[in-house]
Parts: C-alpha cells; sequence; structure tokens
C-alpha cells in the first residue's frame, strides 16, 4: 500500500510537470523508476510510453479547448514521429534479441545521455535567439522549410520515444521552439496534443514486446492524470520560464545519475 502511495505521488508530480510545461513525461519518470523505484530501464520505458499518453490526453483537451493547439503542426509532426517511433522500437527489439539483459545497460546511458543533451539543446536555443534577435529556423538552409522541418523534428522524436519513452515533451517540444517563433503556451499545447499520438503508437509497440508493467502504469495515472489535467487548466495564467529552468537542472542531475 506505501508503495503504491509512492508511485502516485511521483505520478502526480510528473503529471503537474508536464501539464505547465510539456516536458517531463519520460524525461522525469524513467530515471525516477530507474533510480529510486529500482524498475529495469526496459520496463521503465515500455510503461512510461503508456503513461505519457494517458497522462496528457486531459491535458491536451485542456489546451485545445483554449485554442491553444495547432492542428496542422501536429500532424505533420506526426507524419514523421509515427514512423519513427515504429523505427525506435524495432531497433529495441533487435538490441534485446540481441544483447539480452545488458541491453538495460545500454538504455541506461543513452537516456543519461539525452537527460543532459536536452538543456544543453535549450542553452543554444537561448544563445542563438541573443545573437541573432531571429529563430533558428531562419539559420536552416531554404529547402529546410516549417513543414518538412516539422516532419524532421516528429522523426527524432519519434525515434527516440520509440527507445526510450524520452523525447516527447523534451526533445520535441526543445526542437519546436528551435525552429517556430511563436508563444511558448501554444507550442506547449501543441506539443503535447502530438505527444498523445505519439505515445500511443509508441506504447503499442512496446505491448508487443511485453515491456509495460500495468499495475505500476495504474499507480503512476492515479497521481498523474488529475495532475496533468490541473495544471493544463492554471497553465496559461503561470509564467514557466523558472519552472524551466528548474526542470532542465533536475534533467541533468537524472541524467548523471544514470552513469
Amino acid at each position: 500500500m506505501h508503495q503504491i502511495l509512492l508511485i502516485a505521488i511521483i505520478g502526480l508530480a510528473v503529471g503537474i510537470m508536464v501539464g505547465l510545461t510539456g516536458i517531463g513525461g519520460g524525461a522525469l519518470l524513467v530515471p525516477i523508476l530507474v533510480v529510486a523505484v529500482r524498475i529495469s530501464p526496459m520496463v521503465a520505458v515500455g510503461t512510461g510510453t503508456l503513461f505519457v499518453t494517458a497522462t496528457k490526453i486531459g491535458a491536451a483537451w485542456q489546451y485545445h479547448r483554449r485554442d491553444l493547439v495547432e492542428m496542422p503542426l501536429v500532424w505533420r509532426l506526426a507524419l514523421g514521429s509515427v514512423p519513427g517511433a515504429l523505427l525506435g522500437v524495432g531497433t529495441l527489439a533487435l538490441l534485446r534479441a540481441h544483447m539480452g539483459n545488458d541491453v538495460n545497460g545500454f538504455l541506461k546511458i543513452m537516456i543519461g545521455v539525452l537527460l543532459i543533451a536536452t538543456p544543453s539543446i535549450a542553452i543554444l536555443k537561448n544563445y542563438l535567439e541573443k545573437i541573432g534577435k531571429k529563430s533558428f529556423r531562419d539559420r536552416l538552409p531554404t529547402y529546410i522549410t516549417a513543414r518538412n522541418g516539422a516532419v524532421m523534428v516528429g522523426l527524432v522524436g519519434g525515434f527516440l520515444v520509440g527507445m526510450t519513452s524520452m523525447g516527447s515533451g523534451s526533445i520535441i517540444m526543445t526542437l519546436l521552439l528551435l525552429f517556430y517563433s511563436r508563444p511558448a503556451v501554444r507550442l506547449i499545447g501543441t506539443d503535447i496534443a502530438h505527444a498523445v499520438i505519439l505515445g500511443a503508437v509508441a506504447g503499442a509497440g512496446h505491448l508487443a514486446l511485453g515491456t509495460v508493467d500495468f499495475r505500476l502504469l495504474a499507480a503512476l495515472l492515479l497521481g498523474s492524470i488529475p495532475g496533468a489535467w490541473l495544471a493544463a487548466k492554471i497553465a496559461p495564467s503561470v509564467g514557466t520560464v523558472w519552472l524551466r529552468r528548474i526542470l532542465f537542472s533536475a534533467l541533468v542531475v537524472a541524467g548523471v545519475s544514470m552513469f
């Protein structure tokens, strides 16, 4: 009973961060499950993909109601992320077949690298905007348009989510901030809505792999669904810059702990 309560509290905390910032689903959950709860990385990743989907449904609806979701951008992201997620899950399945239990050690290292890299990308984004006074997309070759740029972002993020359950909020959201000059709250809403699609596809792949712990998932969702829903409701009126700084610092600490 005490462990269920602890896991529900973890889900609540992660859900609140997801609802406010769009970041933190897999990026916060997976290292917590691996380091603090002692769940194997394969199970943490598999359970995390479905956790992200279920947690973000209510938050996505709240953002959609406030017209803070750009559905054309969601579909362009999904055009890349759906095949990317399937490719990521397939790659993980091949690695498990060849490496056996050693795949868990590989996953820990990969997750740690991603956790440390995410804040670094955000720092790069801030630096480029400071020196150039324009978005990163304006510095890209002309053949990389907003349309195919979104597909590429989705492909990269989808692959990472399929392999690690991370990226639907952390990596994709950061890349969206790099590519698009939009209000942050609008990109958060768009990213959360897209994550529901991406997480469902990746989660289906992990169901096929048998890497989902349903008891763990249920306990996490007990806290995360109401947390994300309530946080998304108040997010437009809450400044999230300081939250992002705290979150990025936490991601670096979590990343180091995975080595």
